[in-house]
């Protein structure tokens, strides 16, 4: 079994889709939508406010891993790795992205965790990504009672049903224990299969704030030879911090042609080495405000990127990424959702890019791709250091 169905290979759209989530909310599915405002939220709820139980992980740990090579065999044969992890906080701690890797005699493991906050739910869901398969899959989704955290998901292992736990235990301000178990049986029994204990250790810098954005997009552009030319580093112009200027249509595919003007911030931060990069924006006018961020994964085998989108009022990843590419230094990513209860195409374009400045336009289309109608459009401005 590959690293990929032992430990949650995990999973929109960018700076559109948050605007779009909190103003007038379009596609249930994408965050360009939904059926309730969010501007009229429901009374709160007056259980567990979970929000920080995640602080604990925040800063650099030594990590010990123990996993079993074959789960639900049988087997008894577990490898062993030693590695390290990185925690950073986002949106005040409703959200964080740990980056992990180890080595051991089985191999490499260099992956991430995305964990995001439901302020409704009270739950937090976990994504897990692999560098090797650059994308994401269904959460795992929980809460901590009492110190301790468990988290459940449902995904096929070896061609069954099984259920996944995720549990959090013995933490403390410098230690912390994670287990991974399967179950055949609906949660009867459990075997463990993925073991992690880690040690705190003097916290590292932001590797994503280090450098300008525009010295890496000069680094990046500087190694890009023509066998290393794979599109790994094509969001590479992206990092660091813009000011940004939104225009958003009112009514999408109704023959409107009213705008919205917002204005706010962006900042991009490395992962991976440019194989990935978390967006954070901010942004608003006088009657809104929101935040949201952007997952950006690198697939090494089909060459293409994904865009996944949250919002922090809704704590979880959308549902359906956009996927594409870049050529001749304009970037295409799409995919098909239901709007208005019909199924139509979106488009997102990343152009017009510069070291201090881009373009980015989504638009749908309901008739196959024949034409398109932009609904989205933002333009990008570098911060000055």
């Amino acid at each position: 079994m590959n690293l990929e169905t032992t430990m949650k290979m995990l999973r929109r759209i960018g700076i559109c889709l948050l605007m779009c989530t909190v103003c007038f909310l379009w596609n249930a599915r994408t965050g360009l939508g939904r059926s309730t405002p969010v501007m009229a939220a429901a009374a709160p709820d007056k259980g567990h406010d979970g929000q920080h139980d995640f602080d604990f992980e925040l800063g650099a740990w030594k990590i010990h891993l123990k996993r079993l090579l074959h789960p639900l065999t049988g087997s008894t044969e577990w490898v062993e790795f030693d590695g390290t992890s990185v925690t950073r906080r986002v949106w005040d701690g409703r959200a964080d992205l740990e980056e992990f890797e180890t080595d051991g005699s089985a191999g490499h493991i260099e992956g991430l965790t995305l964990r995001l906050y439901n302020p409704e739910s009270h739950q937090w869901s976990l994504y897990w990504a692999n560098s090797k398969g650059g994308t994401l899959a269904v959460p795992t989704v929980g809460e901590f009672k009492n110190g301790r955290g468990e988290f459940y998901d449902q995904e096929p292992i070896n061609g069954r049903a099984t259920l996944v736990r995720f549990v959090w235990s013995e933490i403390t301000p410098n230690s912390a224990h994670f287990e991974q178990s399967f179950s055949d049986d609906g949660g009867k029994t459990w075997e463990v299969n993925w073991i992690t204990d880690q040690t705190r250790v003097a916290n590292e810098p932001d590797k994503a704030g280090s450098a300008s954005g525009a010295a890496q997009t000069e680094s990046g552009a500087a190694k890009a030879t023509t066998a290393e030319r794979n599109g790994q580093h094509d969001f590479d112009f992206h990092f660091g911090t813009w000011h940004t200027h939104i225009k958003r249509l009112a009514h999408p595919l109704s023959g409107s042609t009213t705008w919205t003007e917002l204005d706010g911030t962006v900042k991009v931060r490395k992962i991976w080495d440019g194989r990935a990069n978390l967006e954070e924006i901010e942004a608003g006018n006088a009657a809104f405000h929101f935040k949201g961020l952007t997952l950006f994964l690198y697939n090494p085998e089909s060459h293409q990127w994904t865009q996944s989108f949250a919002s922090i009022n809704d704590g979880a990843l959308s549902e359906t990424p956009l996927i594409g590419e870049f050529k001749d230094g304009h970037g295409e990513l799409y995919d098909q959702e239901t709007f208005n209860g019909r199924a139509i195409q979106v488009r997102f374009v990343w152009s017009e890019i510069t070291p201090n400045s881009h373009h980015v336009e989504q638009s749908f289309s309901g008739d196959g791709g024949k034409t398109w109608e932009p609904n989205f459009v933002a333009d990008l401005t570098r911060a000055k250091d």
